[in-house]
């Protein structure tokens, strides 16, 4: 930290979630996201970084987006809009500072030969007062959603009219249930709070591209991994799961790259269909025979979409008239219900304890032995307590 600002090593790119991967506490994070939305702050967040310079604007206005709200809560300084300058001429693991009004330079303390750009510093004044304005935009925003949303409708409509082409896969899926895991909005809390129900049921675990991490990171082995792969790192790509890699309807697959460069390609299977990743994933565990689905992390109202990027939802919208007789949406559970012992709950659980002891001691005699070496002890350094 500089006297009027902060100085690190320099991390930048333009996919927020590629960046996180790689970020040390230490580092000065530079991002090109425009509309900043809730998972990417909670992973700058978790990685613990303490300046985050957008080359966009964090807030566009377009929706009540909550990202730059939670950046500027949790104490991160957010230095915002500074440019397409800042990638043009910065280069990652370079030495930069900024100062605390928002000016960036190259180096470790500010100079006019180094200076880049300037930025507003966004505070969590500031952040929220950019939230609620962009909250009066919502109706119009939901009006474009629902058009865009009805003119794909048709267009869209092979999902749940036709019979789909599904890949063959190995996993079997008949009467069981199926947990379809999605790197959305509280996803680590709600698969936390369903380990135990995992380890019972032993459901087919679907990871959608970063969901197969958030499945590694609780300890569980993802059984398939299903979407365009931009966001899975190599080791659970390379972890034995079985690969559906998303493809453009017209069957561009760029998600194949990655595995090409790990050496798997030849593994994966190409599915070509118009929806979202994780519509294939619970397309999938219908058309196979699911007895349940389970979805953790999906996206299913306007916010989330929009902070998807996406402007409708004919082909999710499609998706859950299909499989919505099997499908239980867990996300969220974890702020359902957080459970609490009462002291009134504590006292018959103690009173079992001591019957259980009192019974031990009656059938036991190493545990009588244990008891009377105790009292004695007890005696012993009373008596020695009286003597001084």
């Amino acid at each position: 930290m500089i006297p009027d600002g902060y100085s690190g090593t320099l991390k930048l790119d333009k996919r927020t979630k590629d960046l996180v991967k790689r970020l040390e506490p230490t580092d000065i994070a530079l991002i090109d996201h425009v509309d900043m939305d809730r998972v990417a702050a909670e992973s700058l967040i978790a990685s613990g970084i303490q300046v985050v310079i957008n080359a966009a604007p964090s807030t566009s206005g377009q929706y009540p987006n909550v990202g730059p709200l939670l950046l500027t809560q949790a104490g991160v300084t957010l230095i915002d809009n500074v440019g397409q300058i800042a990638f043009e001429k910065l280069k990652e693991g370079k030495k930069v500072c900024v100062t605390q009004q928002g000016n960036l330079f190259l180096g470790i303390y500010p100079n006019k030969e180094g200076y880049i750009a300037t930025g507003t510093v966004q505070t969590a004044q500031s952040a929220q007062a950019a939230y609620e304005a962009a909250q009066h935009s919502i109706n119009t925003r939901l009006e474009e959603f629902a058009q865009n949303t009805l003119q794909y409708l048709s267009k869209e409509k092979n999902i749940i009219s036709d019979e789909l082409s599904v890949p063959v896969i190995q996993t079997p899926m008949l009467d069981k249930h199926v947990l379809v895991v999605v790197r959305g909005y509280h996803y680590k809390e709600d698969i936390n709070i369903l380990k135990s129900y995992v380890r019972e049921m032993k459901p087919v675990l679907i990871g959608v591209d970063g969901g197969a991490d958030a499945l590694l990171e609780e300890g569980f082995q993802p059984d398939i991994i299903i979407g365009d792969m931009d966001s899975v790192s190599p080791e659970a790509l390379t972890s034995g799961a079985e690969l559906i890699v998303h493809a453009y309807a017209d069957g561009r697959a760029p998600g194949l790259i990655p595995l090409q460069e790990l050496g798997i390609a030849d593994k994966a299977l190409v599915w070509p269909l118009a929806a979202t990743s994780e519509d294939l994933a619970l397309l999938l565990a219908w058309e196979k025979g699911a007895d349940l689905i389970v979805a953790v992390g999906t996206h299913d109202n306007l916010v989330e979409y929009l902070d998807k990027g996406r402007k409708g939802m004919a082909s999710s919208f499609l998706t859950r008239l299909k499989v919505g007789p099997k499908l239980v949406d867990a996300k969220g559970v974890s702020r359902l219900y957080r459970a609490s012992v009462s002291p009134g709950m504590l006292f018959p659980l103690i009173f079992a304890i001591m019957v259980v002891l009192m019974v031990l001691l009656l059938i036991s005699p190493e545990a009588r032995n244990l008891l009377s070496l105790i009292v004695l002890r007890l005696n012993l350094w009373l008596s020695m307590w009286q003597i001084l």
